[in-house]
């Protein structure tokens, strides 16, 4: 297959084309969302969505998270309900923790039971207000004093605690059977199978070993609208980086954790998506105090930036947070 049907494909496949009618419906399609704090413009879980639709309400992320129930958030992913079985064979799973976890669950066995009782007794809670009876001034070589958060990190791996709301920003955790649906369990091959599936689905082609490209079956690669969006850096399009390259003759790497002086863009630098081709990257900022988009540069082809911009700026200032 040449490289600009496979554009098409992945460009259709991750709902790109001007075609997502929804939060959920774009959640599933996707197969997940990544969650990270940083919001030099927006956080990513709302970026990447923004990208899709548009405008939106960004409260409807939160209202099927924590009252519809239909996502649910594990270790910094927000997924579908109907992949919890998959999520589940991974928390049961013996390469759910490294070592380093495992002996840190050894050393402090007695430490998970107060943490499981309390959340069984008052939660939901927050990390801060469970209590570590370990005196402060002990410190570990590589958790250090953060004996609660790494605890509740783990446990929320391993399923036995979920993440169950936010409050101020921050994660509320209680006990995982209080929060999970029952699902009926399967092993974790079927579970890397069925993932296996779903990822190919979403990003709609894939290198095989002779590297060419191949399509998934139910691939669309009709012509793309000529739509013009900008991408986080997060997004799936772009997010292996490698592959990315070799889709889009396009060579991005985000710079937030280079120097400087040694920066070639800038430092939270977005791809710009115009149709099936990438043309360009801007440097965006959204201002919380003046709510002001600022543009610090841009690269490439920009004729059609504004508008992606004026579209951008119009939802950061209505979203919930920003």
């Amino acid at each position: 297959m040449d490289v600009e049907r496979a554009r098409r494909i992945a460009v259709h496949a991750q709902l790109l084309d001007g075609k997502a009618a929804s939060v959920f419906d774009t959640v599933r399609r996707l197969g997940y969302l990544q969650i990270d704090p940083i919001s030099t413009v927006a956080p990513p879980q709302q970026l990447v969505l923004w990208s899709r639709l548009g405008p939106y309400d960004v409260g409807e992320l939160d209202r099927l998270l924590w009252e519809e129930r239909k996502l649910v958030e594990w270790r910094a992913f927000i997924y579908p309900i109907e992949t919890l079985p998959i999520l589940r064979a991974r928390m049961r799973s013996r390469t759910a923790l490294n070592a380093n976890a495992k002996e840190f669950l050894r050393e402090n066995a007695s430490f998970r039971r107060t943490v499981l009782r309390e959340l069984d007794r008052r939660g939901p809670l927050l990390a801060r207000e469970l209590h570590d009876p370990r005196p402060r001034a002990e410190k570990h070589r590589w958790w250090g004093t953060r004996r609660v958060g790494v605890m509740l990190e783990i446990l929320a791996a391993r399923g036995e605690v979920a993440v169950v709301g936010r409050r101020g920003g921050h994660r509320l955790f209680d006990l995982a059977e209080r929060w999970y649906p029952e699902v009926e369990p399967i092993t974790r091959a079927e579970a890397d199978r069925l993932y296996a599936e779903q990822r190919f689905r979403a990003l709609g082609v894939r290198l095989n070993r002779n590297r060419e490209w191949e399509a998934h079956p139910d691939a669309d690669d009709s012509p793309v609208p000529d739509r013009i969006t900008v991408l986080s850096p997060f997004d799936r399009l772009i997010h292996d980086r490698a592959r990315a390259e070799a889709l889009f003759d396009f060579f991005y790497r985000l710079e937030m954790y280079v120097p400087a002086a040694k920066r070639e863009y800038g430092y939270y630098v977005l791809p710009i998506l115009r149709g099936d081709r990438i043309v360009g990257r801007v440097e965006p900022r959204w201002s919380k105090r003046t709510r002001e988009l600022e543009v610090l540069g841009a690269w490439g082809d920009t004729e059609r930036l504004d508008e992606a911009l004026a579209s951008l700026r119009t939802w950061l200032a209505s979203a919930v947070g920003n």
